[in-house]
Parts: C-alpha cells; structure tokens; sequence
C-alpha cells in the first residue's frame, strides 16, 4: 500500500512540475547604440505578446530574457552564448542584423536549441547553411526588393542609382533589386556600417544626382534612415530624383519625418509583407493595442516580434511544454499554426515564410499621423530565391 501511495504521489508531483513549468526564451536585439531605436519597438512588441498571452503557452509559463547584441557581430554571439549557458534558455529567437544573425547561429544549432529569427534573413541561411532547428519569422532579405524590382518594371522605371550598407543583408538587398528590376543600373554605392556606420551621404548623393537615373534606390534601416532622407531633401533631389526604398520609410522613421516636416514622403511607395492596415483580426488587436500602449504605430520590426513570440507559445502548447521534444517543436512551428498578424502562411523546404509581398504608400490617418496602407499585392505566396539550395525536405 506504501509503494502504490508513493507511485500516486511522484505522479502528481510529476503532472504539476509539467503544469507549472517555466519556459525561457532568449531574444536578442539591440539596446544600446543609435540602433536600439529598433530594438525598443521589438522589446515592446515581445512584451505585448506576453501580455495577450497572458504570460502563458497553454499552462505553461513563458519568461523572455533580453541580450543585447551592441549592434556588433562579436557582441551578439557573446549575449548568445551567455543566454544558452547561463540563463539556460530553452529556444533563441530576435536578431534584428544579418552579420549578428550569422555570427551567432552556430552557438545555439551545436547546442541542439531551436533558433528563430525575427528580422535578419541572410542568403546564406535560406541556402547552403539553412537547418531543421533554424526558423524564420520574417522573409528572407532578397524579396522585400525583388518586389520593389517588380514594381520598377511596372511602372516603366529604366535606370537606377542604388545605395545600401555595406554588410550581408545590404548586399542581399542589393542583390534582390538587381535580380527582378529589368532597366539599368547606372551607379552603386556601398557605404560602411556598424556601430561607427556613414551618416554623411552627401558624396554619394552628389554622385546620384548627376547619373542621369529615372530613381534612387536605397535601403538604410533604423537610425541611418533619418539621416539619409534628411540629407536627401536638403539636397533639393525630391523633384530631380525620385526617392524608391525598403525597409528606410517605416514605423521607426516616419514619426521623425513628420516630425521633421518632410512632406514629400507623403505618397511614397515602399514594399513590404506586412502593413497596419492588413484586415485580419489578430492584426488588428495588434496594432490597436500597440498604439495605445505606445502612442505609435508599430514598425514591422515589431509585427514580426509580436508574431515570434506568437508562433513560440504554438510550439510550447504542441508538445506541452516539453522542451527537450526538439522533433515535436520543428514539426508544430513548420505547420505555422498560429494567427500571425500577416495573415496565414506557410514554410518552405528551408524554413522561410511562403507569403504576399505588397506595395504600400504612405499616407495621413484620420488623426493626421503618417502611416501606410496596401494599394496593390506584388506577390502571392512568394517563396525566397534560395530555397533550392537548401538540402532540407
């Protein structure tokens, strides 16, 4: 009678240790430099998530513990490794920075956890280098501008001038445009980035404007962006070169641009998988709920932490908490089972996002704040260049 009291006993000891236990994510971002400006916007996205969540993946609760990455590839694999040994987290996900991305992927794989990024989608890591424990929550860097490129020959555009950071998603960016965009491309500058990253523009701009190009196209995320469109109007370019971006007039930039008064950002075009003003009902409590909390529009930075913390607790109800069930985590975040702020997609062989890319403008909301809305799908259920590189099934 002891030994079946006892066996009773260690089996409920056994269902509440599975009832309460505490999963941990590490998210890493950027929290310092100019650039944490995008880290804050993500921070608050993850800590929405948990709020909606009510801190919980089905009885299970979640803890995220933030590392930051310093804007340097160095910084993040040390903030990486940190997190796996010392916090003892059971999944990694964030990274805003391709470079970072790539510097600290090998850290969490080789210690068998599972590894989402919520931004950076490096060539490499849809290709040759993807994983069955790597997951992307956003796209892979090459479409956001191969749709911009699609839009280019759509309206007749002939000739470009291109300027991006030169690091691994600027050249991915780079590369994209040039692999859709049918004209010419009449001039290219690669300018240094990182935590000392160029903001003076104007040697390049002044190159640009004599190339004799029918646009500009650039990608400058985060802080850059404000300096680069700054300098770009005092440069009276607006009416002499038209001004074409990705992920450089968003909801990081556009309360500065207002702010600064630029109207001619108003009715610009920008491409993206993600807007505000996509009509599905996660969506919608997402945004609705960010702006209150926060004043502002969430950036898509935001949408797609929002969306990884989301997708993390899809996961940890599958396999009911059971972290080490590695194969039961992989299979639950490939079917992408969740209501992600996009809407409903799917995973490719090498576990990017199968999506719509859309063309979206810049617009004046109803209370006079600059955002952006859809006006035309580019692509439908788009799948990343890279995937056929990829040896997963």
């Amino acid at each position: 009678m002891k030994k079946v009291l006892a066996a009773i006993i260690f089996c409920n000891f056994m269902v509440s240790s599975a009832v309460s236990a505490e999963i941990k994510i590490g998210f890493v971002t950027t929290l310092t430099t100019p650039a944490a400006v995008i880290g804050e916007d993500m921070t608050n996205a993850v800590n929405l998530a948990l709020e909606h969540l009510n801190g919980k993946a089905g009885s299970h609760k979640i803890e995220v513990v933030f590392g930051d990455d310093g804007f340097a590839p160095d910084t993040g694999k040390q903030v990486t490794d940190r997190l796996l040994k010392q916090d003892k987290v059971d999944i990694m996900a964030g990274y805003i920075w391709s470079h970072v991305l790539l510097a600290s992927r090998k850290s969490v794989l080789d210690a068998g956890k599972i590894l989402i990024s919520s931004n950076a989608g490096p060539s490499q890591m849809a290709s040759k280098l993807c994983h069955e424990n790597f997951f992307s929550a956003s796209w892979q860097n090459d479409q956001t501008p191969m749709a911009m490129g699609e839009v280019f020959n759509k309206v007749g555009i002939k000739s470009l001038y291109i300027m991006a950071p030169n690091y691994a998603a600027g050249k991915d960016m780079v590369a994209g445009i040039e692999r859709t965009f049918k004209g010419q491309v009449v001039g290219k500058d690669l300018t240094k980035w990182g935590a000392d990253a160029q903001l003076d523009f104007s040697a390049e701009l002044a190159k640009a404007k004599v190339s004799g190009a029918d646009g500009l196209f650039v990608f400058y995320p985060g802080a850059a962006s404000g300096a680069f469109t700054k300098q770009y109007h005092q440069a009276g370019l607006k009416d002499l070169l038209p001004l074409y971006s990705v992920f450089t007039i968003d909801g990081i930039s556009l309360p500065k641009l207002q702010a600064a008064n630029f109207s001619g950002i108003v009715g610009s075009k920008v491409t993206q998988q993600w807007d505000p003003s996509l009509d599905n009902q996660a969506n919608k409590k997402f945004v609705n709920d960010f702006k209150k909390q926060f004043g502002k529009y969430p950036s898509f930075y935001a949408a797609q932490s929002y969306d990884t913390i989301n997708m993390i607790a899809s996961a940890v109800t599958a396999v009911d908490g059971d972290m080490s069930d590695v194969a039961g985590l992989r299979s639950a975040l490939k079917s992408a089972n969740y209501n992600s702020v996009r809407g409903k997609y799917s995973y490719g062989n090498n576990n990017f996002p199968i999506q719509n890319f859309y063309l979206r403008e810049v617009v004046e909301d109803s209370d006079g704040n600059w955002t952006t809305e859809v006006v035309d799908t580019v692509f439908k259920n788009h799948q990343d260049p890279f995937a056929a590189d990829c040896k997963l099934k």
